[in-house]
């Protein structure tokens, strides 16, 4: 199986007078549920795809909760997640409160594995 790609034609936003430029740009092929996963999950092992369902809504329950707590979620072989902040500079320590946060995001840091298959990938043109 390969990921399937189209070609878009995109602006320079840092020169938006320059000519376009063509880009590959990933093809989506179909989504995967939490239903559809804790299914595959269940014809690999002994358990009803109903528990392993509610394994893995309990993971995403807490993996939340955890990550609003600020800590740093690690998920064995595909990496960790962490809350990131976007804030205002102020030129003194003291200066700095809540009120300078402007956003805040979740950043997702690959595992080994992870970018092993990455670097696996095979790649074909959409038709």
């Amino acid at each position: 199986m390969a990921i399937k790609f189209k070609i878009l034609p995109k602006k320079n936003p840092q020169d938006m007078s320059a000519p376009e430029k063509y880009y590959a740009t990933s093809v989506a092929n179909g989504e995967t549920t939490l239903e559809s996963l804790a299914e595959m999950i269940a014809y690999q092992c002994t358990l009803t795809d109903t528990d392993c369902y509610a394994v893995l809504r309990s993971l995403e329950h807490n993996m939340l909760m955890e990550l609003s707590q600020g800590r740093i979620v690690k998920l064995g072989h595909v990496g960790t997640f962490q809350v990131s902040l976007s804030a205002t500079g102020q030129v003194l320590e003291e200066d700095v409160t809540a009120t300078d946060i402007k956003k805040s995001r979740i950043l997702f840091r690959p595992a080994k594995k992870l970018k092993q298959m990455l670097g696996n990938l095979t790649y074909q043109k959409a038709s």
